[in-house]
Protein backbone atom coordinates (compact mmCIF):
# COMPACT_ATOMS: atom_id res chain seq x y z
CA UNK A 1 0.00 0.00 0.00
CA UNK A 2 1.45 3.53 -1.32
CA UNK A 3 1.34 6.56 1.45
CA UNK A 4 1.98 9.96 0.48
CA UNK A 5 4.21 11.77 2.86
CA UNK A 6 1.41 14.33 3.86
CA UNK A 7 -0.29 10.61 4.99
CA UNK A 8 2.40 10.12 7.49
CA UNK A 9 2.60 14.08 8.59
CA UNK A 10 -1.12 13.31 9.47
CA UNK A 11 -0.24 10.41 11.54
CA UNK A 12 2.50 12.19 13.14
CA UNK A 13 0.88 15.28 13.88
CA UNK A 14 -2.08 12.69 15.60
CA UNK A 15 0.70 11.09 17.42
CA UNK A 16 2.03 14.22 18.31
CA UNK A 17 5.57 14.04 16.72
CA UNK A 18 7.43 16.17 15.51
CA UNK A 19 9.46 14.30 12.36
CA UNK A 20 12.41 15.38 10.53
CA UNK A 21 11.93 15.01 6.90
CA UNK A 22 14.47 11.89 7.08
CA UNK A 23 12.12 10.10 9.60
CA UNK A 24 9.13 11.33 7.37
CA UNK A 25 11.24 9.16 4.48
CA UNK A 26 11.61 6.27 6.85
CA UNK A 27 8.43 6.04 8.64
CA UNK A 28 6.86 6.22 5.39
CA UNK A 29 8.41 3.02 4.23
CA UNK A 30 7.95 0.92 7.19
CA UNK A 31 4.68 2.05 7.31
CA UNK A 32 3.95 0.96 3.73
CA UNK A 33 5.44 -2.23 4.98
CA UNK A 34 3.43 -2.90 7.54
CA UNK A 35 0.21 -2.26 5.60
CA UNK A 36 1.26 -4.37 3.39
CA UNK A 37 2.00 -7.25 5.57
CA UNK A 38 -1.46 -6.73 7.33
CA UNK A 39 -2.98 -6.78 3.53
CA UNK A 40 -1.22 -10.28 3.33
CA UNK A 41 -2.60 -11.19 6.58
CA UNK A 42 -6.17 -10.18 5.18
CA UNK A 43 -5.81 -13.05 2.45
CA UNK A 44 -5.53 -15.83 5.03
CA UNK A 45 -8.92 -18.07 5.19
CA UNK A 46 -9.71 -17.72 9.13
CA UNK A 47 -13.12 -18.91 9.08
CA UNK A 48 -12.54 -22.11 10.49
CA UNK A 49 -10.20 -20.96 13.58
CA UNK A 50 -11.83 -20.39 16.58
CA UNK A 51 -11.66 -17.05 18.29
CA UNK A 52 -9.39 -16.50 21.28
CA UNK A 53 -9.54 -14.93 24.44
CA UNK A 54 -6.43 -15.85 26.19
CA UNK A 55 -3.09 -16.52 24.34
CA UNK A 56 -1.11 -19.27 26.69
CA UNK A 57 1.69 -21.02 26.74
CA UNK A 58 1.55 -25.13 26.60
CA UNK A 59 0.01 -25.45 30.11
CA UNK A 60 -2.99 -25.46 32.11
CA UNK A 61 -6.16 -23.93 30.88
CA UNK A 62 -5.57 -20.92 33.85
CA UNK A 63 -1.87 -21.49 34.64
CA UNK A 64 -1.44 -17.52 34.10
CA UNK A 65 -4.74 -16.22 35.43
CA UNK A 66 -5.76 -15.85 39.00
CA UNK A 67 -8.78 -16.84 40.50
CA UNK A 68 -11.40 -13.92 39.70
CA UNK A 69 -13.35 -13.27 42.57
CA UNK A 70 -15.13 -9.86 44.18
CA UNK A 71 -13.41 -8.13 46.33
CA UNK A 72 -13.87 -4.40 47.84
CA UNK A 73 -12.53 -1.64 45.80
CA UNK A 74 -9.11 -0.03 46.36
CA UNK A 75 -11.45 3.13 47.89
CA UNK A 76 -10.12 7.33 47.01
CA UNK A 77 -8.54 7.95 50.36
CA UNK A 78 -6.27 4.39 50.04
CA UNK A 79 -5.59 5.42 46.16
CA UNK A 80 -4.38 8.66 46.58
CA UNK A 81 -2.20 7.97 50.11
CA UNK A 82 1.41 7.66 48.12
CA UNK A 83 0.85 10.32 45.28
CA UNK A 84 2.79 13.51 45.15
CA UNK A 85 0.01 15.69 44.62
CA UNK A 86 -3.49 15.20 45.03
CA UNK A 87 -6.71 17.56 45.57
CA UNK A 88 -10.56 17.28 44.79
CA UNK A 89 -10.03 12.93 45.40
CA UNK A 90 -8.15 12.82 41.98
CA UNK A 91 -4.25 12.74 41.27
CA UNK A 92 -3.11 16.25 40.08
CA UNK A 93 0.04 15.87 37.15
CA UNK A 94 1.26 18.46 35.42
CA UNK A 95 0.21 19.87 31.93
CA UNK A 96 1.83 17.66 29.22
CA UNK A 97 -0.06 18.61 26.00
CA UNK A 98 0.41 22.23 24.92
CA UNK A 99 -2.97 21.74 21.78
Amino acid sequence: MKLTEEQVRNVADLANLALTDAEIGRMRRDLEDILTYIEKLNELDTSGVEPMAQVLYPAGETATLREDRERPPLGVPAALKNAPAAGAGYFKVPKVIER
